[in-house]
Formats: C-alpha cells, structure tokens, sequence
C-alpha cells in the first residue's frame, strides 16, 4: 500500500475516533435513560428507580426511567442496543436477558457481543409456594406425595420463558418428578390458582408474594436461591429441604451499548457502585428483599456469560420449543 493512501486510511481512523473521544471527556453531557423492559411498579423497575434516584445526585444530570415491556424484553433491549454508544441510554437488564439465547431462533442482536454490563445492581430470590391450606407441612412431604403419585402434581409459574417458569421447569427435573407445569398471566392468576387448588406449588419471585406468605394465605416451603431468605429465615432452602440441584435466583445488571467509551463505562461503573453502596438506597433495596450487588463491568459481563450458559441448559432439558 502507497504511504499516501497509509496516511489518508490513517487521517480517516482517527477522525472517526475522534467524536466519541470527545464526548467520552464531556459525559455526561445530558440526560441520562435507562430503558426498562418491564412496566412500573416491578421489581425491576422499583430497583432502577431507586439507583437513578441517586445517580441523579451525583452525576449532575437527570437520570430518567422509560418503560418498554414487551416480547420478553426484545423490544427494550433492541432500542438500546442500536442507539448512540454514548452512555446516555442505559438498558435494565435480567435473566431474561440471558433467557432469551436460548428461547428464540433469531435475535435482532446478540446479547453477549451487543452489550457491555456496567455492573451487576442485585440478586433476588425465588421461592416454592403453596396455599396456606395445602395439605403438605413442607417441601419433603410434597415431593414424597408427587412420587407416589405420578403426573399428579401441577406446578405453577407465570408466562412461559420467564425466571419463574424456568425455576418451575428446572424443580421438576431437579427432583426427578413427574408433574406438569402450569403457566399463568401472571402472578395474581398464580396465587388465585393456589388458593382455588387448581395447583398445588408455584415457583415465584419472592417479593411480590411476600406480604401473602406473611399472612398465613401462602405458605413458603422452599427458597430456591444458594441460602436462606433474611426476610424468611425459617424457610429452608430447596437443597436444605432435598432438592440438591435446584439453584434459581433472579437478577438486575445495567448496561450500555458495546460501542461505549470504556472511560463511560468505567465512570457509570463507579456512579452505580457507589450508588449501591449509598446506606440509605441500599436500605431501600434490601427492604425490597434485593441483594446490592455491585462488581465491576467484567464481573457482570461474566456473569451474564454465565447465566446464559445455566439457562439455556436449563431450556434444553426441559424441551421448550424455540420460539
């Protein structure tokens, strides 16, 4: 190649480099927005709110929540993806975000490569929940019944290929059972099915059934994530209970078009981390039965990577069908 055409490719490179460069010294410039797949009012979408609350203060530049549910979080995460790599457009993102590898035959982009994880924000629990009138005292006794009697067992969850449906599917493997699993639209169909006792457990996120397990209506029999739930320190978890490989926790993480400036990267890292680590917003997060996880963005890319692996072999065992 000629010295002059080295020179023009050369002179071409670094003036494409060069706007992202300078707006990597400016961010944050504007507004922040973080795109949620879920609407208001989720844990999701409480657990955005409550770190762009103090992201707010501290970056000097709102930090605004837009709600996109929708097509299991394609529709959020497609926006994000193609939108300028600036640091400006944050996506909220969760398991389904590592679900949906493996539940779809086609993606409008690639979850691993589109997307760098500024941090990992929390993890929180899932939980096997009967009605307060269900015939088992626990996990054991049910999975004692479910043996002696085959195919009699409903298991509950919401809409197929969520967290919640997954857990449901990967209990029923886990224990060896023959059951069916019953999806709902949603988790007030869920707990109207367990109180009519069109099914006997569902698999569900912890705090949305929690004020009803504290009322006696529903009746925690397992927790499913590594330990015990500190908001039900009596409950035991599914390998304490004797179901040794049912592991099922839910997760948020934010993240930032692959294309950011790792020096926006780096500075969002820093602004949730310290944010997570602020006593009064992780109060407010632990109140909600979420665990602040702040790590930094290999920690999280890791993690999704790992997640996506878990789920998708969870997805092939139980034979869902690609969407």
């Amino acid at each position: 190649m000629k010295r002059r055409q080295v020179l023009a490719l050369t002179a071409a490179s670094l003036a494409g480099a060069l706007p992202l460069a300078a707006r990597a010294q400016a961010f944050p410039s504007k507004a922040l927005k973080i795109v949620v797949p879920f609407a208001a009012g989720g844990v999701a979408d409480i657990t955005a709110r409550t770190v762009a609350q103090r992201m707010t203060e501290t970056l000097g530049q709102p930090v605004v929540i837009e709600n996109r549910p929708g097509a299991g979080g394609i529709v959020a995460a497609d926006l994000v993806a193609k939108s300028d790599p600036d640091g400006h457009t944050l996506l909220l993102m969760s398991n389904a975000n590592a679900v949906s590898a493996g539940l779809f035959k086609q993606l409008p982009f690639d979850p691993a490569r589109d997307f760098s994880v500024v941090s990992l924000l929390g993890t929180f629990d899932l939980v096997l929940v009967t009605s307060g009138e269900s015939r088992f005292s626990g996990l054991p006794e049910m999975l004692a019944w479910a043996r002696a009697n085959p195919g009699k067992l409903n298991i509950g969850s919401i809409n197929i290929g969520s967290t919640q449906h997954l857990a449901a599917e990967l209990f029923k493997s886990a224990a060896g059972l023959d059951a069916q699993v019953v999806p709902f639209n949603g988790t007030p169909a869920v707990v109207t099915a367990l109180r009519g006792g069109q099914i006997d457990v569902a698999a569900e996120v912890l705090s949305p059934v929690l004020p009803q397990i504290r009322g006696g209506v529903l009746k925690a029999v397992a927790i499913t994530g590594t330990r015990r739930s500190a908001a039900l320190p009596q409950v035991p978890t599914a390998r304490e209970a004797g179901v040794a490989n049912l592991l099922a926790s839910s997760w948020n993480a934010l993240g930032v078009p692959a294309r950011t400036p790792r020096e926006v990267l780096e500075r969002l890292n820093r602004e949730v981390v310290a944010a997570l680590n602020h006593a009064p917003t992780r109060q407010k997060l632990v109140e909600m039965n979420i665990e602040p996880s702040p790590g930094t963005p290999a920690q999280g890319q890791d993690w999704l990577a790992s997640e996506t692996r878990h789920w998708g072999e969870v997805i092939q065992r139980a034979g869902i069908q690609k969407q």
